[in-house]
This record gives C-alpha cells, sequence and structure tokens, in this order.
C-alpha cells in the first residue's frame, strides 16, 4: 500500500485526479466510482479538466434499493449531477434499484464488471471500515448482492435526506471480491471520525470485522489520507 499524505479534501482530489489523469494518457478504458462527500473534491477536478471521457466507461459501487435514477437521492442522480452531465463517459454502468428481480440484478452487474474490467476502482470507507456498502461481517470474496444497512451507516447518511426515516436500509454494492478486481485501488478518506477505519485498514489483520482490510490482499493500492484521517498510523 502507498499511503499519500495531503493538507485536505482539496489536496487529496488533486492528487486523485493525477492519477487517473497519467493513466488515461496510458490508455486504460474503465473507471470504478464511487459516490458521497469523499469523492466530490475528484469530481470538481474532472469536471474542471480539459480532459475527454467520452471513450471512458464508468462501473460504480453501489445504489439504493427502491430509488431511481430521477430520485435525487439516488446514486445515478448523484453522479450526474457532479460528473456525467459535465463529463460526459460512452457508458456509465450504475446498479438499478428498482430492479423487480434484486438477485438477477445482482448477477446482471457482475457480468458489467467482467465485461468491462476496472482499471482504477474510486474509493472511500465507512467509519466502521465499510468500503461499498459491504459492511463488517462480508466475506471478503463476496459478488454483487441486496445488503441491509447497519445502523451506523445509516445514520451516516441521514444527512443527505430529509429525516432517519426516509434512509434507504438496503442497497444493491459490488462485493469485496468484486471490487478487488479492479487493478489498482484508489481509497481516500478525510478526517479524524476515518482514523480508526485507516488504521486498521492499513495495520490491522485481514478480518471480515473491517472489510478494507481486504486491500491488503492487493497489488496496487494507493491510499489519500489528510493529517486527521492518518492521525493513528
Amino acid at each position: 500500500m502507498e499511503i499519500i499524505r495531503v493538507k485536505d479534501a482539496a489536496a487529496g482530489g488533486k492528487k486523485a485526479f493525477e492519477i487517473i489523469q497519467q493513466a488515461m494518457k496510458d490508455g486504460i478504458h474503465t473507471l470504478g466510482l464511487a459516490t458521497g462527500s469523499t469523492p466530490i473534491t475528484l469530481y470538481q477536478e474532472m469536471t474542471n479538466s480539459d480532459l475527454d471521457f467520452s471513450n471512458m466507461t464508468s462501473v460504480n459501487l453501489d445504489e439504493y434499493v427502491g430509488l431511481g435514477g430521477e430520485d435525487k437521492q439516488s446514486y445515478r442522480y448523484f453522479m450526474n449531477e457532479n460528473l456525467f452531465n459535465q463529463k460526459p463517459f460512452k457508458e456509465t454502468f450504475v446498479p438499478n434499484g428498482k430492479a423487480e428481480d434484486l438477485q438477477a440484478e445482482c448477477q446482471r452487474y457482475d457480468d458489467v464488471i467482467a465485461t468491462h474490467p476496472i482499471d482504477i476502482q474510486i474509493l472511500g470507507i465507512g467509519r466502521n471500515g465499510h468500503i461499498g456498502f459491504n459492511e463488517p461481517g462480508t466475506p471478503l470474496d463476496s459478488k454483487t448482492s441486496v445488503v441491509n444497512l447497519t445502523e451506523s451507516t445509516i445514520e451516516a447518511n441521514k444527512r443527505f435526506f430529509d429525516k432517519v426515516e426516509d434512509v434507504p436500509t438496503k442497497a444493491v454494492s459490488m462485493g469485496i471480491g468484486s471490487i478487488l478486481q479492479g487493478k489498482k485501488m484508489v481509497l481516500m478518506a478525510y478526517g479524524e471520525d476515518k482514523a480508526d477505519a485507516i488504521k486498521g485498514m492499513v495495520d490491522g489483520p485481514v478480518t471480515t470485522h473491517l472489510p478494507a482490510s481486504a486491500l491488503q490482499n492487493h497489488a496496487d493500492v494507493v491510499v489519500i489520507v489528510d493529517d486527521a484521517a492518518a492521525s493513528k498510523l
């Protein structure tokens, strides 16, 4: 694991963008993308750049069950607003949270990942160490599945909703095994509340109790953190 320390989230977004920019020069085709507040500075760098993404494919980590792309709280809507509307990609994949057959949707999504191998996977990390929506206890070889969100994750996400009762309790998420198929991982974390998770991910044992620890088994991982998130390393 390569640890890159930055001043703040803005500097972290610039660093992640530099990695993507160089990789595109080297001929990559597919980005694995994440949602939430952590990657916003990266997406700002991408939208403000002169890079052309029209030959690129993106594959997103997850989507809430029950929300369609027109819903302002959906991750499809988030990606459109923060990136795709400004920088069109050739193809963009986000799980269908309103699929009638969610198990079939999970299989379809793993087929998408197999057909479009991810060159760089962008990740955040939850306070409990989750990546994607893979909560503690998730098998480290898991594939895309319907997951139940923990109380801590629902609590963390309630700031995006009018009230906590509106936060979905399930999501379709790439599994840990699905994520690790990506050729390069770029994980970003900012703030003191991520320090324990970063410490466990980098220095702790590989365990289902902290899903991000599975990244220790990957050959190419870059971790971009500010001083607060790195404070326990």
